[in-house]
């Protein structure tokens, strides 16, 4: 008779992977004492066996089963074939109706000897085994949260030897970290490009793999390096499905661990707001990031929204000048600006508006003080807005925490948990940025002079513009702003960070 063998085991630890060595010995040995031709053995390395889909050799071994190479499937547990019992009785089916007998050899079990029904029962006390070990798994993940312990490998740190749940950080990871912080939020770099500079001077990461966006943007996000460990974001609610869902934030398990901080959080928080406001002007004004030229995203078409691009070209003399990417990319009939910049011009321009700044610095103050003194004063000067915004928050948080207790002592579905609070932590997200703001406000209008200052004192310093990288100019300009007709608006940094980022302090028409 022509046997196949399945054999499992649900994870790649040694010990696991040494026991799945020793059912493939048993297999061999099996068909050898009983005169069986073992045709093929199909071993699944370290997945679970609630799920078929994940299991490719089951999977493989199902399809060959459909090309009559083996009469019969033979494995050591009902628990290996499968701990789901609908899948268990759904191959099971579908091998007898091939007429391929499955024999079970620790309860000595044939799917066509014995019945359905006892198949069944065993299938539901392997399934109940798994959802055991499920809780067991959960209660052991809670307790090490619980404990701020970190069992997986993070960048910019090292496993103590001994102790696998703790942490050292790692000086040389550390400095890599530090640095990527300040290519993204001091000088501009986008992910891509940090991961590229990464790559280039051959630096890996913690698995030893090259660096992505992706590996950059898990560094920039992950609030461990402020030395704030945050466990229980999300739980798994089914175990056969692996299906997990998001937490509140009132159940995260927050642990603080100074000893491992490396970035410092006001420099994390602030990196989290590039990488928002990054986002939201590629999704909403179609702005990419890029600091490969000194106007690089800062050039904006009033009439479409996207940001010129750099061309050159070379006719006796060479000439820079920027186009806008929409009427250029993708024709005048999706933007009507077909406006010509030239760079040499652009710079001129600035150079004007600087002067302009500079000449009429006292104006200039006395007016950026009074537009914010009159859209904050509610704001930064009477503290009951802020904690009107603490009232309504608390009382949003509260509300939430009664429904989760219903929803833990069973009075309430997750369905029903879901529909009471799903609007309620968008409200909570919004009355936190509003506070957010509300605390940033009241800060920078008590230093609102020395800010000033520090611009008007930036801008007496630059010697030449050309000399500026993209860098340096975005710490000073907000935006510049091209029209059809040529005009040009320059919008100052310094009043997009006070709230006042719709004034203009300086048209052009010359361009």
């Amino acid at each position: 008779m022509n046997i196949a063998a399945y054999c499992r085991v649900s994870t790649d630890k040694e010990d696991q992977l040494n026991s799945l060595e020793a059912q493939k010995r048993f297999f061999v040995e099996y068909a050898q004492r009983t005169g069986g031709t073992l045709v093929r053995l199909y071993a699944d390395e370290g997945i679970s066996g609630t799920k078929i889909k994940n299991r490719r050799e089951f999977l493989r071994l199902m399809q060959d089963a459909e090309t009559g190479i083996f009469d019969m499937v033979v494995v050591k547990d009902i628990s290996r074939f499968a701990r789901n019992t609908v899948d268990l009785l759904q191959s099971i089916r579908r091998l007898k109706a091939l007429g391929i007998e499955t024999l079970f050899l620790t309860a000595n079990m044939t799917s066509m000897g014995n019945s359905e029904f006892v198949l069944t029962i065993f299938g539901a006390l392997a399934q109940e085994e798994s959802a055991n070990t499920s809780k067991r798994v959960k209660f052991g993940k809670r307790l090490n949260a619980e404990k701020g312990r970190v069992p997986n490998l993070v960048y910019g740190y090292d496993k103590i030897i001994g102790d696998y749940f703790n942490l050292a950080i790692n000086e040389a990871e550390a400095e890599v970290i530090r640095q990527i912080y300040r290519w993204y939020a001091e000088e501009g770099y986008g992910t891509a490009k940090i991961s590229n500079m990464l790559n280039g001077r051959r630096l890996r990461t913690k698995r030893n793999c090259t660096w992505s966006q992706n590996a950059v943007c898990r560094i920039l996000t992950n609030e461990l390096y402020t030395g704030r460990i945050i466990n229980g974001k999300q739980e798994v609610t089914d175990f056969l499905t692996s299906t997990r869902t998001d937490k509140d934030k009132t159940e995260w398990l927050i642990t603080d661990r100074p000893d491992l901080r490396i970035i410092q959080p006001a420099q994390f928080q602030r990196v989290q707001q590039t990488m928002k406001s990054r986002g939201r002007a590629f999704r909403v004004d179609r702005k990419r990031q890029s600091n490969q030229y000194l106007f690089s995203t800062l050039i904006r078409c009033s009439e479409c929204g996207w940001s010129f691009r750099r061309t050159v070209r070379t006719y006796k003399n060479t000439y820079v000048r920027w186009v806008c990417s929409g009427h250029n990319g993708r024709g005048a009939d999706s933007c009507p600006n077909s406006v010509t910049v030239d760079e040499d011009e652009l710079i001129a321009v600035l150079e004007t508006y600087f002067a302009h700044i500079l000449n009429a610095r006292k104006n200039i103050i006395h007016s950026i003080t009074c537009e914010f003194n009159r859209l904050y004063r509610t704001k930064s000067d009477n503290a009951k807005y802020e904690r009107e915004l603490r009232r309504k928050l608390a009382k949003l948080q509260n509300t939430r925490r009664k429904y989760i207790d219903l929803y833990t002592d069973d009075f309430i579905s997750l369905e029903e948990l879901n529909g009471k609070i799903g609007g309620m932590r968008d409200e909570a997200e919004r009355l936190e940025r509003d506070l957010k703001v509300a605390e940033l406000n009241r800060d920078r209008g008590k230093h609102l002079t020395h800010i000033i200052q520090k611009t008007f004192d930036t801008i007496e310093s630059i010697t030449d513009i050309r000399q500026m990288t993209n860098t340096q100019l975005k710490q000073l300009i907000e935006k510049i702003e091209v029209d059809k007709d040529g005009n040009v608006d320059i919008y100052l940094r310094l009043l997009a960070d006070l709230g006042l980022d719709k004034t203009v302090l300086f048209h052009d028409n010359r361009t």
